[in-house]
């Protein structure tokens, strides 16, 4: 596994999720209760920006169209059997890795 730096922990505060670039990846990273996770940023639907939607407890709801996705797992909610990428993140010190490979 190839772990990139992705973020600092004080740029994503718990309820938050923000899009990161790693690696040509487009990650949208969540803090959830102080744990996070790291799903693709790209709506299955029409491509919205997933990190520029609402996120409400560990789901997050694309700004665009509403679908709505698990940022723990990134399935869909409506439809489980459907999911963007999950990425494995590492805290390390204040720093957020990402594994995109």
């Amino acid at each position: 596994m190839a772990f990139m730096r992705a973020a600092r922990k004080d740029e994503i505060p718990a309820g938050s999720i923000r899009e990161f670039q790693v690696e040509g990846k487009t990650l949208a990273i969540a803090n959830v209760e102080g744990q996070f996770f790291a799903i693709d940023n790209t709506c299955l639907h029409r491509g919205g920006p997933l990190a520029q939607g609402k996120l409400s407890g560990k789901t997050v709801a694309c700004p665009w169209h509403n679908w709505q996705y698990d940022v723990t797992s990134g399935k869909v909610v409506q439809n489980p059997a459907a999911a963007v990428a999950c990425y494995t993140l590492e805290v390390r010190g204040e720093d957020i890795w990402a594994n995109v490979s």
